[in-house]
């Protein structure tokens, strides 16, 4: 029960000693937490005449929002795009196993599969709150099978498609429902891309440009449509070219519709992007960047051969290949991983960092309100980090859920 008396007499949990995101600054204040949401103490003191119930120390880290991860393909031995009985299991065990790594919520991606692997798996992964089990699930994040077979990565082929003359009709038919559907990642220089990309946003599904060879004014017209993200910039698209930026153009677009901004994947793990590629894209917009890890089932795994879709996957040291070939095949770094490469390869700001990873896939998918903040009425989704962004522990509606083997002592 949220509000009224029944709020005024929860316990009120008071965290001292830290650093929070607030504002796009650290803050030296504590943090205040009451009914899984973030309180403004002033109202405490001054119109209920009450203090903390309980006080924590937190020995001077750095309290962020959670991590919020908008592409991630499985992990720890479970593919979200393979049609097993019990998806909903594989899911569980990978919302369960990223709340060490500081992730609050995601979005469970699919890659390019046959119609009957989304029929039987989407109705099993329902959107569901985070806490103790495990991170929130915001939705699914379909990636394909509208995509370009040019730059496919490591889609296969076989199962690709493109718009036919009842185009929104056609998704649905592929799909199945979209009710657990947030994002949905297209090419948008096939034909009748942009009524899809209508009709999808009419819905409240973000729609994603990726794995494509759009031009500009292509990719321009798409956002005109109504998308706004771009999966793994650089990765599976044209190159850059200075007559022509292709995708890459829209950071810098005048073209796009007044008051719309776009928002674009980087995966950090410092395989599939080059360092110089991250600061131009960051420098180039900073509010816009959103850090995913893309990470496959081999994630947590090691060396070998795995899973990813209908494809097997090669994984090598810190690379993840489609088997047999040298195409990368999503990545085997978690989100803090990726926030600290990240931080280290732009020279950017600690706060920069985590709103790559917090505030900005929030603002994406219009929760920012909720999630990605620690603004007072926010959800109470944080991650404790020391100051080399490691993570010491993970609370989710102000309940600690994941603890640092060191710290608990």
């Amino acid at each position: 029960m949220r509000g009224g008396q029944g709020a005024a007499r929860a316990p009120v949990l008071q965290f001292t000693n830290c650093r929070i995101l607030r504002g796009r600054a650290l803050l030296r204040e504590d943090l205040w937490v009451r009914e899984g949401r973030i309180l403004d103490p002033e109202k405490l003191f001054f119109e209920e005449r009450r203090v903390a119930d309980e006080q924590r120390d937190c020995g001077g880290c750095i309290l962020a929002p959670g991590f919020i991860d908008v592409q991630i393909n499985g992990g720890f031995g479970v593919d979200f795009s393979q049609a097993a009985e019990d998806v909903g299991s594989g899911v569980a065990l990978v919302a369960q196993r990223i709340l060490s790594h500081g992730v609050t919520s995601f979005c469970p991606t699919l890659v390019t599969s046959p119609p009957e692997v989304y029929h039987k798996v989407l109705p099993q992964i329902p959107v569901k709150s985070g806490g103790p089990h495990g991170a929130g699930v915001l939705g699914v994040h379909l990636e394909g099978p509208f995509i370009s077979r040019e730059k496919r990565g490591a889609h296969p082929e076989a199962h690709l498609r493109s718009f036919e003359a009842n185009a929104f009709q056609d998704v649905l038919d592929t799909y199945g429902s979209l009710d657990n559907v947030c994002i949905v990642t297209l090419a948008p220089e096939l034909g009748r891309s942009h009524e899809v990309i209508q009709a999808l946003t009419a819905r409240g599904i973000c729609v994603s440009l990726g794995h494509s060879v759009a031009d500009l004014r292509a990719a321009e017209e798409a956002v005109q449509s109504g998308a706004s993200f771009i999966t793994h910039l650089f990765n599976a698209m044209l190159p850059f070219h200075h007559r022509d930026p292709g995708i890459v153009g829209l950071l810098t677009s005048d073209r796009l519709p007044p008051g719309r901004h776009i928002f674009y994947g980087m995966i950090a793990d410092g395989m599939h992007t080059n360092p110089a590629a991250l600061r131009i894209a960051h420098r180039a917009h900073p509010q816009g960047l959103v850090l995913v890890t893309d990470a496959v089932p081999a994630l947590g795994l090691g060396n070998g051969r795995h899973t990813l879709g209908q494809q097997e996957v090669e994984v090598d040291g810190l690379t993840a290949y489609v088997a047999g070939t040298h195409t990368l095949s999503g990545s085997i770094a978690p989100m803090d991983v990726c926030v600290r490469h990240f931080l280290q390869a732009t020279g950017c700001s600690v706060e920069s960092a985590l709103e790559a990873a917090s505030l900005h896939p929030a603002q994406l998918l219009g929760l920012e309100k909720r999630k990605g903040t620690l603004d007072f009425g926010a959800d109470a989704d944080f991650v404790v980090l020391d100051d080399s962004l490691h993570v010491r522990a993970t609370y989710i509606s102000g309940e600690l859920v994941w603890q640092a083997e060191e710290a608990r002592q």
